[in-house]
């Protein structure tokens, strides 16, 4: 009997925390979407102040991505990252620009970051290494010790440890798996442009 009745007590306690809980529960998709903001934004406007280059780029089949309509790709790469950045910061057709900027960062992990394997930085020592990340390890130690007799080492390395860029997938990956947790989240109770619009729609069919 002692322990049913704090059992009970202990669900009662769980259910009144929920309740509480359950106002708060914009704050995960707010989040996510502060943290994308600047991603998208900075990506976006990169494109947009080197467009001629993006759309290059985008179609150049030597040095490039071969990629069909390159002119109409980097219009529609650009415009949804610029958009997505916008309506995310607002919270406002959260759901629909997460599945745009899905398509987005899916052209960019097939196209771009698959060759070079799961890791962004090159690390041996972490997991999924493959032979590109591998072979780093040398060329970053040369590179070391070239900085070390021939430079400052200590001042160039003052704002962090140098590194060799593997651009794989992870970071295209992340930002994937944060847009499909919005498309479930929506923008967010409270927080966002979404909600009260809906808020202002159930009040005028109700």
């Amino acid at each position: 009997m002692i322990m049913k009745n704090i059992i009970y007590s202990l669900t009662q306690h769980y259910q009144n925390m929920c309740t509480v809980l359950k106002h708060a529960d914009g704050i995960a998709a707010l989040v996510l979407r502060c943290y994308l903001v600047p991603i998208f934004w900075m990506a976006g406007t990169n494109k947009l102040m080197h467009f001629q280059d993006t759309v290059e780029w985008f179609g150049n089949s030597d040095w490039g991505l071969a990629l069909p309509f390159p002119y109409l790709m980097a219009t529609l790469a650009t415009s949804t990252e610029l958009a997505g950045a916008i309506l995310l910061a607002l919270g406002l057709f959260t759901r629909l620009i997460s599945i745009l900027l899905i398509i987005t960062m899916l052209v960019a992990i097939f196209t771009v970051h698959l060759p070079n394997g799961w890791q962004a930085i090159a690390d041996p020592n972490a997991p999924f290494a493959n032979a590109q990340v591998l072979a780093s390890a040398e060329k970053l130690e040369k590179a070391r010790e070239i900085l070390e007799n021939y430079g400052n080492y200590d001042w160039l390395t003052s704002s962090g440890s140098f590194v060799i860029l593997n651009n794989g997938i992870e970071f295209a990956m992340t930002y994937l798996i944060m847009l499909i947790a919005l498309i479930v989240l929506g923008g967010g109770r409270y927080c966002s442009v979404d909600f009260w619009l809906k808020q202002k729609v159930l009040k005028h069919l109700f």
